[in-house]
């Protein structure tokens, strides 16, 4: 057996989603960057429990959190774990962060996310993009899109709070 034949596969991808919403880019960078605000958006309203949530949103700032998906998931009782490492932050401009998140100890992908903060006439251009490692067990590049636009609907629904 060739080292190819043996090794584990591993999907590269990059996407790229923007949203326009009616608020400030400081709004908007509110609600990426304070704890309590980005728990609502960003681990709540899952298939999944949150059971750990932790941030420190600075560079080199590390975030993790810890989900168990719910008996009605199509993983029920497996851990799910994110963990964050803060690259670069441009107050109320951009903020880039690497990310792991692994399901039951197993790593399944290594990304690279950039939000990119963009004024305009009716509030703030948002650009989010992920370059990313999908490895088995991931679901792909694709799922991990629709999960951030489901997520990007959240953060939407946080700012109109």
């Amino acid at each position: 057996m060739s080292l190819t034949e043996s090794a584990p596969t591993v999907i590269h991808s990059t996407f790229a989603i923007e949203r326009r919403y009616n608020f400030s880019p400081e709004n908007v960078f509110s609600a990426l960057s304070q704890p309590t605000k980005k728990r609502r958006w960003y681990a709540t309203g899952r298939s999944t429990e949150l059971e750990e949530f932790e941030m420190d949103f600075r560079p080199g700032g590390r975030d993790r959190a810890l989900f168990r998906f719910q008996a009605a998931s199509p993983f029920p009782g497996a851990e799910l774990l994110y963990e964050t490492t803060y690259q670069d932050i441009v107050p109320n401009r951009r903020i880039v962060y690497a990310y792991s998140m692994s399901m039951d100890g197993r790593c399944v992908s290594a990304s690279l996310v950039t939000f990119e903060l963009q004024p305009s006439d009716a509030g703030t251009d948002l650009i989010f993009t992920e370059q990313g490692a999908y490895f088995e067990g991931s679901g792909g590049p694709q799922m991990r899109e629709e999960g951030w636009r489901g997520l990007l609907e959240q953060l939407g629904a946080e700012l109109a709070r």
